[in-house]
């Protein structure tokens, strides 16, 4: 999902020990979901007229979510929001986003798209250090946005579908090919490779906070406008999905959804 300074550090009464230990067993459920989301992938059971065979399992896992959210994660954003000032949460935004730069870089690269690649290189250089290791986004200003590329949107390059549509427990929607790909993209993170466990538990709850706070806007207008906010949410995800329009990314192709494999069409913009 702090005295404010740029190390938006957190005291010990603002992040409970509770969410710490449920963010650091997250990877534990990913790797089960993981599991789960291969042998369904095998299975072949998704396709582009029923996205969402499994709706059954996911909704009990989006109302575990939705739960979780509203007694912990969504109160501890709110007052993220409302103790931080915006000029900080926007440097904490800006750290992590700098964190997943060079993993983009990568991800890039195998895509063939060696030129965007290079710049996220060059961006998480310049912002690293020009930057205070991020807290400052020159990068984008100098030519050199960000692209935020996973695995997952690789596998996508390569003509791989996403298969079924799937919520993850803690992490929400998802789908099995990025399900898959997620053990990948945690080793892509700096933030596995932080030595201290409390330093490292710190970070990775901070991180979901922030993102959390990000969205408080846009979730009290679907909970406002929605009459089935598991459809609304599943549906959003999907087009976001097929008009290949990830947060971050400039990349507008198109992506083979459920089982298609088809190459990926480039819209008539061009980019």
């Amino acid at each position: 999902m702090t005295s404010i300074t740029p190390t938006a550090q957190i005291d010990e009464g603002f992040v409970s020990n509770d969410l710490a230990r449920a963010v650091a067993r997250a990877d534990r459920k990913r790797l089960l979901a993981t599991l789960m989301a291969s042998c369904l992938l095998a299975g072949g059971c998704a396709t582009a007229q029923k996205p969402d065979p499994l709706e059954p399992v996911n909704r009990k896992f989006f109302a575990f979510n939705e739960g979780l959210d509203k007694v912990v994660l969504k109160p501890v954003a709110s007052a993220y929001e409302a103790v931080v000032p915006s000029p900080a949460r926007t440097g904490v935004s800006n750290f992590f986003s700098n964190l997943s730069d060079p993993w983009s870089a990568v991800n890039l690269m195998l895509q063939g798209r060696f030129r965007e690649g290079a710049s996220d290189l060059g961006r998480f250089g310049t912002n690293t250090t020009v930057g205070m290791l991020g807290f400052v986004d020159f990068a984008s200003d100098w030519g050199m946005p960000r692209h935020g590329e996973e695995f997952g949107r690789t596998l996508g390059a390569w003509g791989v579908g996403t298969g079924a549509y799937l919520v993850l427990p803690l992490f929400g929607s998802s789908d099995l090919r990025d399900a898959a790909a997620s053990p990948l993209d945690s080793i892509g993170s700096p933030l596995g490779y932080v030595g201290n466990v409390p330093t490292r538990n710190t970070l990775t709850v901070l991180k979901a906070v922030d993102k959390r706070a990000k969205f408080l806007d846009a979730g009290r207008l679907v909970d406002e406008i929605s009459l089935d906010k598991y459809a609304f949410v599943r549906d959003a995800y999907l087009q976001r999905r097929r008009q290949g329009q990830d947060t971050g990314s400039d990349a507008r192709a198109r992506e083979p959804i459920g089982n298609q494999s088809t190459p990926m069409v480039k819209p008539p913009d061009g980019r």
